[in-house]
């Protein structure tokens, strides 16, 4: 299926080029921002503080590269699970102008310091204003293309679509309800302890709508699609979703344990958040058992190592998470650099790594090419993984030994070291998480100049064509 039989793959590559770009920027302030870290002297106030840049470099990503990639993709997959037409192309048109207008406001309000200092939704209402429409555009084209399909069997990617489109706005409506001041200001509805626990059953349900949802819904539909085999179990598939959505949405307050929040919703959330297990290592056998008799692809086939890890660091993360959500635990490593570290794997392991073969996947086929080197699509894999396990690791590292110093006290009960002592040990691991960082960026480099030249020989052959 192509352009010609009335898809609407144009729509497609505009996301794709943008969201490269956007996850190009994500990973450069990022890298930069870790250097601030490692050395203080970086930050140059106001505009190119850590402070400023840090919330930047969370939109990029989360919304500018995963955002961007999952409309791309939930429009390429939808029309062709259901063997019809994108509903209304004019429509994504527009939404494309308007997603790249929300992430440029971002960018520059965040920048100014206009910044609502809620984690993963500081936007001020005016941004967020349009980040509703912008996601009204997306829900009512891809529903009705849905509607109006012409294939009956619902595979499990579209179930995965349709949760992220209606989790998504739910969520973002309940948190970002506010009371605008000024232009430039808003405070929240919620007060107190209640608009924290509002905050982080928006924050940990937006981990579940934006970096779980999608990538499934895409990983569901690329991994048979590069190996040449069905699904091991569609139906393992249906019971692991209803399952996922289920149990996720009670998980929030597990961010807030030893928190005023009531005890009882701390200990729901880390009931939920266990039982959370068995839903998200579903999705990880159905993987592995379709790959039964297709191992030899894993050295063969480079967009099956890029899913196979990609859903594998899936595993560690639904693993980590929910241990982190245990009371004792928490109580351990909460608070220290292990946070960062476990955030990272899943998005530098598990969401880039699988949209990277999606991408890999997609643009050959939607510039009727071939890719332009699979030597670099390896070198690519290799830097990205090792500049990921440098990233992580060096901050499971760290956080443990901060935790242990943070606790550490004397026999008189008083602490044994202070906050600076335990800092200063850090900056070892500091100096490492850059060096992460930038080898994560080499690969991406080596990613982008590998598409780019794609897509080149692609309108060269074009052009040759029609001459």
């Amino acid at each position: 299926m192509n352009q010609q039989e009335g898809y609407a793959d144009d729509i497609v590559k505009g996301f794709v080029i943008w969201s490269m770009v956007w996850g190009l920027v994500a990973v450069l302030v990022g890298v930069f921002i870790s250097f601030q870290i490692a050395f203080p002297q970086l930050n140059f106030p106001p505009y190119l503080t850590y402070g400023r840049l840090r919330p930047i470099h969370t939109n990029a990503g989360i919304f500018g590269w995963g955002i961007g990639s999952f409309m791309a993709f939930f429009i390429y997959i939808t029309q062709r699970l259901t063997r019809t037409s994108l509903w209304s192309p004019g429509l994504a048109k527009v939404q494309l102008w308007l997603f790249n207008v929300v992430i440029a406001l971002a960018a520059v309000t965040l920048a100014m310091g206009m910044n609502r200092s809620k984690e993963y939704a500081e936007l001020e209402w005016p941004v967020a204003s349009l980040v509703v429409v912008l996601w009204v555009i997306f829900a009512v084209n891809i529903i009705m293309t849905i509607v109006k399909r012409r294939e009956e069997q619902m595979y499990i990617s579209l179930w995965y679509i349709l949760a992220t489109l209606v989790g998504v706005a739910v969520l973002y409506l309940v948190n970002n309800a506010s009371i605008p001041v000024s232009l430039t200001k808003s405070y929240s509805a919620y007060a107190g302890a209640n608009d924290a626990n509002v905050q982080w059953w928006y924050g940990h349900n937006a981990v579940a709508m934006v970096l779980t949802t999608p990538p499934l819904a895409i990983f569901y539909y690329f991994l048979p699609k590069a190996t040449g085999v069905p699904i091991y179990s569609h139906r393992m598939g249906v019971i692991a979703f209803w399952s996922l959505i289920f149990m996720y949405l009670w998980t929030g307050a597990h961010h807030l344990l030893w928190t005023p929040v009531p005890d009882w919703v701390q200990t729901l959330a880390m009931a939920f958040s266990v039982m959370l297990i068995a839903p998200s290592w579903a999705a990880v056998f159905n993987g592995y058992f379709s790959m039964n008799g297709q191992w030899h692809q894993m050295r063969e086939n480079y967009l099956v190592k890029f899913l196979i890890f990609g859903i594998t660091f899936y595993g560690m993360q639904t693993l980590q998470g929910p241990s982190q959500a245990v009371r004792t635990f928490s109580a351990f490593i909460h608070y220290t650099d292990w946070v960062p570290g476990h955030v990272h794997m899943g998005t530098l392991g598990w969401v880039s790594l699988v949209l990277f073969a999606a991408i890999y996947y997609t643009i050959p086929r939607i510039y009727h090419t071939e890719i332009y080197s699979v030597g670099l699509a390896n070198v690519h894999f290799w830097l990205v993984l090792t500049g990921q396990l440098i990233f992580s690791i060096t901050m499971w590292i760290a956080g443990v030994q901060q935790a242990a110093m943070l606790n550490a006290t004397n026999p008189d009960g008083s602490l044994h070291y202070s906050f600076i002592e335990t800092m200063v040990e850090l900056y070892p691991y500091w100096h490492m998480r850059a060096l992460g960082g930038v080898i994560y960026l080499a690969g991406l480099l080596v990613f982008l100049y590998n598409i780019y030249q794609t897509i080149a020989g692609a309108k060269t052959q074009a052009v040759a064509q029609r001459a």
